[in-house]
């Protein structure tokens, strides 16, 4: 069952207890850790999953704690206010301007995605990196596992809707501003980019450069290897984006959201490290 297939009455009717452990396993819990932790048998445990899984009619126990960890981003962070959801939104665009191919979802993820981590690994040879880092720029990047540059595994799109490239850097400035920059090579060869500088308060700032279809983006950040992203369009949420670095450091997932009515659609992208 997809995410827009699932009502959201079927996850406001898990209990307490049932979404504690769905929660858990969402953070990389195990069912024996979960049931040291909570001081329960692992029995326990596996039927109180059994028991979300039909109440949701979610055959597997993760998706369902991706969903509703889904939803925990949508209800609570999808506010900033005037325009989007933290990281997430900044007004909903008409059905019609949504990207319908994964080509297109490609090109929303170029702008200031400040790597959150709703998220999101291989690297085209042609993939063009900054300048070698610094000694200071390493160093912060051991306190920052978002800070360096990335590129999308393209390998990992289907052959027809691919772009041909696409690279995102992350840099941060002494004030704690974060300067996100996107460059994307589509593929018919024509080339986009976008730069915005925005602090990690989720007020939405301008992005400069030539991807029309956005103009602004929030940034939030809720773990050190996280980034919540918020990208709007006159005014109008177009999607949130999570980015999180994997304990390597060397590979990044891109989850997005997609507003909607009900459960919001996800998509997940993957980017590896090129720095």
């Amino acid at each position: 069952m997809s995410v827009q297939q699932l009502p959201h009455g079927s996850l406001a009717s898990l209990t307490d207890k049932e979404q504690e452990v769905l929660r858990l396993l969402t953070a990389g819990h195990t069912v024996k850790s979960i049931a040291v932790r909570l001081g329960r048998s692992e029995a326990s445990i596996n039927e109180r999953l059994r028991d979300a899984r039909r109440k949701t009619g979610v055959g597997s126990s993760r998706e369902l704690a991706r969903i509703l960890d889904a939803q925990k981003i949508w209800d609570k962070n999808i506010d900033l206010s005037a325009l989007a959801p933290v990281g997430e939104t900044v007004g909903q665009p008409p059905i019609a301007e949504r990207p319908r191919s994964k080509g297109t979802i490609i090109m929303f993820i170029a702008v200031p995605l400040v790597a959150v981590g709703l998220m999101v690994a291989g690297t085209d040879s042609m993939v063009q990196s900054t300048a070698a880092p610094s000694a200071k720029t390493a160093a912060a990047a051991q306190q920052m596992p978002l800070i360096g540059n990335w590129s999308l595994d393209v390998m990992r799109i289907p052959e027809g809707e691919r772009p041909r490239r696409v690279t995102i850097s992350f840099r941060v400035s002494p004030d704690n501003r974060w300067t996100t920059v996107v460059d994307i090579v589509a593929p018919d060869g024509s080339s986009q980019h976008a730069e915005s500088t925005a602090g990690l308060d989720g007020v939405p700032v301008p992005i400069t450069g030539d991807m029309g279809f956005i103009d602004t983006v929030s940034l939030r950040q809720p773990a050190p290897n996280t980034l919540v992203m918020t990208l709007g369009k006159n005014g109008a949420p177009v999607s949130t984006r999570v980015y999180t670095v994997q304990k390597d450091r060397k590979s990044m997932t891109e989850t997005i959201v997609w507003p909607g009515e009900g459960i919001p659609k996800l998509e997940t992208n993957y980017f590896n490290r090129i720095d």
